[in-house]
């Protein structure tokens, strides 16, 4: 009896082509996501970032630009570190400066 005891598992390979198909997906949001944030950091005032403790207008082209590169020139398939950085570097800036900058651009609310 050869083979008895192995059984493949018919979802193998359905499995292993979701995960390229998200990987994929991602690459592809990605990208656009991280040149809204530089266009976004390049856009606002240079005394916005500074009036919210953050820091200067420059710096953040700089993590921005750098990260949407790493987004474009590594893929998440074969560079996998170097692209989550980038990501992380662009998400820092969606969740946390954005808002502030913006906040503080608008003025006080009454």
């Amino acid at each position: 009896m050869s083979g008895a005891g192995v059984v493949a598992y018919p979802g193998r390979v359905l499995l292993q082509s979701l995960d390229l198909w998200v990987f994929l997906i991602l690459y592809a949001v990605a990208i656009p996501v991280g040149l809204f944030a530089f266009i976004h950091a390049a856009l606002q005032r240079a005394d916005a970032y500074t009036a919210t403790d953050k820091l200067t207008k420059p710096a953040w082209l700089g993590i921005t630009g750098g990260g949407t590169v790493a987004l474009i020139l590594f893929n998440p398939a074969g560079w996998l570190m170097f692209w989550l950085i980038g990501l992380v570097a662009v998400l820092v800036y969606l969740v946390d400066v954005k808002p502030a900058v913006t906040e503080v651009q608008r003025g006080p609310r009454w």
